[in-house]
């Protein structure tokens, strides 16, 4: 199906070697603030009620969350969030921005990495993140000690690949004359079928037969929207297959798909599909 990129993720939280996942592209940097958020006033040091680690994180829980999981350091997070050294200068700000960020905390700096998976969907924490844990002696980045407001939005764990994608299982699943093989995950809700022109929202993964994941919505935490008439001719013919509130897994064979188009992933392609609305019909 046609490419979405990635959300362009703050150079304030970026490790130093990030690699943009196949199919993405950098973005145009991220507007400035619009306004600087005054610091909290302990930004100088964490307070004597501060939880610190082993590796000197400091934090300390502004509210609890709703949430009972814990992100791992492979999941993705929506988060809200606002930075300041010590002294009091703000240096980036999604509150600001007026504007979420998601992204993997596997690619962040340290004290991301491990401070989000002290929390729970829901929560708010100021971290205190030691020099070594963030920037200490990298040009151009903030340095010293930095303070992080954060606010847990989301945890955006990105379906493993199944088991049967190398081959469609022969007791539960269906083809049609086209040579597309699918299996209903979860029946739907809704009575309707979209039609071949009909504008949908999804969620969706979607793996090559070895089972590398080159596309997911779940992992932009944001559902697609998209004409039928401008995807592959899979995508075009399985959803029309579905109802809303319907889950499928569909192995699109070659001719269906991308057809050896450049720069686009190659054989039969496994997608899991989520209809969550017929926009328009």
């Amino acid at each position: 199906m046609n490419r979405r990129f990635l959300p362009c993720i703050p150079a304030s939280l970026l490790a130093l070697s990030l690699s943009l996942p196949l199919g993405a592209a950098p973005q145009a940097p991220a507007a400035p603030a619009a306004e600087s958020l005054p610091a909290p006033a302990d930004v100088a040091a964490p307070p004597a009620d501060a939880q610190v680690t082993a590796s000197g994180l400091a934090s300390k829980v502004l509210s609890p969350g709703t949430g009972t999981e814990h992100p791992a350091a492979a999941d993705q997070v929506k988060a809200h969030y606002t930075g300041w050294t010590t002294d009091g200068k703000m240096f980036d700000s999604s509150v600001a921005r007026g504007r979420p960020i998601v992204l993997p905390l596997n690619r962040v700096i340290a004290g991301w990495t491990e401070g989000l998976q002290l929390m729970v969907v829901g929560e708010k924490r100021r971290f205190w993140i030691p020099a070594k844990l963030a920037y200490e002696g990298k040009p151009d980045k903030p340095q010293g000690t930095l303070v992080f407001d954060v606010e847990l939005l989301e945890i955006l764990r990105v379906p493993p690949a199944p088991a049967d994608l190398a081959t469609p299982p022969t007791d539960a699943a269906s083809h049609s004359s086209s040579g597309l093989v699918w299996k209903v995950l979860k029946p739907g809700t809704g009575t309707r079928h979209p039609k071949g022109t009909s504008t949908v929202k999804v969620h969706y993964t979607g793996w090559t037969t070895d089972g590398k994941m080159f596309d997911s919505s779940y992992s932009r935490g944001t559902p697609t929207t998209f004409p039928l008439n401008k995807v592959i001719p899979g995508w075009t013919e399985g959803l029309k297959l579905m109802t809303e509130g319907e889950s499928r897994r569909f192995w699109i064979p070659k001719k269906l798909a991308y057809r050896g188009a450049p720069g686009k992933p190659e054989g039969m392609l496994v997608f899991d599909v989520d209809l969550l609305e017929i926009v328009k019909e």
